[in-house]
């Protein structure tokens, strides 16, 4: 693990340090909630990084949403060939200027964070000399800070003896991990139930990822509250502040793109309005430099000359066959009608 991790374990418990000293001067070095605080402040830097991939991957995201029929048109008509199908679709996506591995950059990012934190949590442990950029004195310190009587290194489920070699029971455990579970677990939904309310009906026309979104929207939750029993304090503590930033990041990233997407429109309407139009009573002029009425005389000269009898051969009636002969007899209604009375 350290020497995977390595290139990111040593900058995030630099960071952890750095916020510990800031937060340590005011309420102390050993104080709980100076380190939860640290602890905090290190995930609100890590964010404050990945802000612009954020901004992307929404960006990124509607843009998907606006070809998205687009692309169940090509699902349709390719979906005995899939190999054509990936091939339109890469074409469709550098068309857009879209890269889908945009959408998942923040939440890969995340991920060896994560890791790179528990890890070092895990190293806060009695006896240790060192723990990455924290001496002696800061694994102490972190030893000995405690929440309402919860240690941050420790977890609910830990062992009862291990527990005490930190200085704290279960009970105190379960008191400050379970409401840090529970809000953590709101935030996710809230945080899912917003991503999902802004997809729009075309991005969710495929049942399947609407399916997929609402099961989410429940399930990430449930997880953050069945996870925090095997997880430690700080932990917990990164996981709750993670997830509030990322409620209000999306909140505001929103507001961004929508604002954003209005002044493209504004932009639209007014390259419309400023589109030169023809002056009343002003003929349109078409590609050629002519007025559209001259080209429909033209063009009605040319259907009339086309639609216009030729001379009739020598021998041929106007109309008839050569020879003058009659293949059909006239229809003379008047005649007929006087024939009928005369017979009558």
């Amino acid at each position: 693990m350290e020497s995977f991790f390595s290139f990111i374990l040593y900058p995030v418990s630099a960071i952890l340090w750095f916020w510990h000293k800031i937060f340590g001067a005011v309420l102390g070095p050993d104080n709980g909630f100076a380190w939860a605080l640290a602890v905090f402040f290190l995930v609100f830097t890590l964010r404050t990084v990945l802000i612009k991939p954020a901004l992307s991957q929404m960006r990124a995201g509607r843009k998907m949403a606006k070809f998205a029929p687009h692309i169940q048109k090509l699902r349709e008509k390719y979906k005995n060939d899939r190999q054509r199908m990936a091939q339109e679709m890469q074409k469709l996506q550098s068309e857009h200027g879209v890269n889908p591995l945009g959408g998942c950059l923040p939440a890969l990012l995340q991920i060896p964070v994560f890791l790179s934190l528990f890890h070092v949590l895990r190293n806060f442990h009695p006896g240790a000399e060192s723990n990455f950029v924290f001496d002696k004195a800061g694994v102490d310190s972190f030893i000995q800070a405690n929440i309402f009587g919860a240690k941050l290194s420790n977890w609910i489920t830990q062992p009862e003896a291990e527990l005490a070699l930190f200085g704290t029971d279960r009970t105190s455990m379960m008191i400050v991990a379970i409401p840090l579970m529970v809000i953590a677990s709101i935030a996710t939904y809230f945080t899912m139930r917003l991503s999902v309310k802004k997809q729009t009906d075309a991005s969710m026309a495929n049942p399947q990822s609407a399916m997929m979104a609402k099961f989410m929207m429940y399930i990430a939750p449930i997880g953050a509250l069945i996870s925090g029993w095997f997880l430690p304090i700080a932990v917990l503590l990164y996981w709750l502040a993670n997830n509030v930033w990322t409620l209000g990041q999306q909140h505001f990233l929103t507001k961004k793109i929508d604002a954003e997407q209005e002044r493209e429109r504004q932009k639209e309407i007014e390259a419309k309005k400023a589109t030169p139009r023809p002056k009343p009573g002003q003929k349109p002029v078409r590609d050629g430099g002519k007025p559209a009425s001259e080209e429909e005389g033209e063009s009605a000269t040319a259907t009339a000359t086309e639609a216009k009898p030729s001379k009739p051969a020598p021998g041929q009636r106007p109309g008839g066959k050569p020879g003058g002969k009659k293949n059909q007899p006239k229809n003379r209604p008047g005649k007929q009608a006087s024939r009928a009375k005369k017979r009558r």
